[in-house]
C-alpha cells in the first residue's frame, strides 16, 4: 500500500512549510511556503550561506539599506525555491506592515519586482499577507492588479470570509496554533476529530464550497500527523519536513475527509464589511490573541534577520 503521504497527494496538494531545500527535495511537494521564522532559521545553515552573501554584496556595491537586503535574502531563497517546486512559492510582507494598506501594497510589488527581474513570472509567485483588515485591503488592491496572495495568520471564519471578499488566492488557517490555544486555556485532552483548529478549517472549508467561493483553503501549522490525516481532501496542505517525513513512513489507509461534492453543512452566509469583521473579531479571543501573537513573531524574527543582515553589512565594509 502506498504511504500515507502518497495517499495524501491523491487527494490534496502538498506543500512544504520550509525553506530548506534539502527537505524540499526529498519530498518533493507541488508549492513552498516561507515566512520570516523559516527564512531566519534556514540562513543561519551553513549550505545556504551563498544565498545571504549574495545579497550582502550585492548591499554593498549598491549602497542599499538593511530593508533592501532583507528584501533581497527573501527573494534569494524564493528563486532557488521556484527551481525545485513546480508550482508557487510564497514570500511574506514585513510582518510590521500588518496595519499599514498602502506599505503592504508597496512591499509586495517591490517583491514582485525583484522576481520578475531575475524572469520569474508572477504566476509563479504567492505574496504572503497578515490577515488584518488592513492587510486583506491591500490584498484587495494586490489581487486587482494581478498579484496573487496568500492570506496568512487566519485563525476564524470572519477573517476566512473577508479574504474571499477581497478575491484572496488562497488563505492560511493555522491548525496547530488554534490547539495551542485551547491547551494552553485549558481544554482537552483532544483527538484529531475533536481538535479546534481541524474543526476551525473544516468550518471554513464547509462555507467556501457551499457558497461556490474560488479562494483555495490551505491548512498549515500542523502539530501531529492526526490533525493532517483529518483535513485529508482540503484544496492543500503546507506541512513541515518533519510531519512530511512522518507521513511517509506511515502505512495504512488514509480516510478522505473533506470533499467539494460533500462538504458538509455550513453557516449562513454573512455580509462582511468592517464593523463586522472587526466585532466578530473581537469577540473571538483565541482568534485576536493569536493574530497578535503571530505578527509578534513574525515581526521579530524578521528584526533578527535585519539585524544579521545589518551586521554583515557593517562587516563587509
Amino acid at each position: 500500500m502506498p504511504s500515507k503521504l502518497d495517499q495524501l497527494r491523491a487527494m490534496s496538494t502538498v506543500v512544504a512549510d520550509t525553506g530548506d531545500m534539502d527537505s524540499i527535495r526529498a519530498y518533493k511537494p507541488t508549492d513552498a511556503t516561507t515566512n520570516p521564522s523559516l527564512i531566519l532559521k534556514a540562513a543561519q545553515l551553513p549550505h545556504y550561506a551563498q544565498l545571504v552573501e549574495e545579497a550582502i554584496v550585492w548591499g554593498r556595491r549598491q549602497g542599499a539599506g538593511v530593508g533592501d537586503v532583507t528584501d533581497r535574502v527573501a527573494v534569494n531563497f524564493g528563486a532557488a525555491l521556484t527551481k525545485i517546486v513546480p508550482g508557487r512559492v510564497s514570500t511574506e510582507v514585513d510582518a510590521d506592515l500588518s496595519f499599514d494598506t498602502g506599505g503592504s501594497v508597496a512591499k509586495a510589488k517591490r517583491l514582485i519586482a525583484l522576481y520578475e527581474e531575475r524572469g520569474i513570472k508572477r504566476e509563479h509567485i504567492l505574496i504572503k499577507v497578515a490577515s488584518t483588515w488592513e492587510g486583506i485591503q491591500a490584498v484587495k488592491r494586490l489581487q486587482a492588479d494581478g498579484i496573487d496572495c496568500n492570506m496568512t495568520l487566519i485563525f476564524s471564519l470572519a477573517q476566512a470570509i473577508a479574504a474571499a471578499d477581497a478575491g484572496a488566492f488562497l488563505i492560511s488557517p493555522f491548525v496547530g496554533r488554534i490547539l495551542d490555544w485551547h491547551v494552553k486555556a485549558g481544554g482537552g485532552p483532544y483527538t484529531p476529530e475533536t481538535d479546534p483548529g481541524v474543526k476551525s478549517v473544516r468550518e471554513i472549508y464547509a462555507y467556501y464550497k457551499a457558497y461556490g467561493i474560488k479562494t483555495v483553503v490551505m491548512g498549515a501549522s500542523f502539530r501531529n500527523t492526526g490533525e493532517i490525516e483529518a483535513l485529508a481532501g482540503c484544496d492543500r496542505l503546507t506541512i513541515s519536513p518533519q510531519l512530511l517525513d512522518a507521513l511517509s513512513r506511515e502505512e495504512g489507509e488514509l480516510k478522505r475527509h473533506l470533499d467539494p461534492a460533500h462538504a458538509g453543512p455550513a453557516p449562513a452566509k454573512i455580509a462582511m464589511d468592517e464593523k463586522h469583521f472587526r466585532w466578530m473579531l473581537n469577540e473571538d479571543q483565541m482568534a485576536t490573541e493569536k493574530l497578535s501573537d503571530g505578527i509578534r513573531l513574525f515581526a521579530h524574527d524578521l528584526g533578527a534577520l535585519r539585524t544579521m543582515v545589518e551586521q554583515r553589512l557593517t562587516a563587509a565594509a
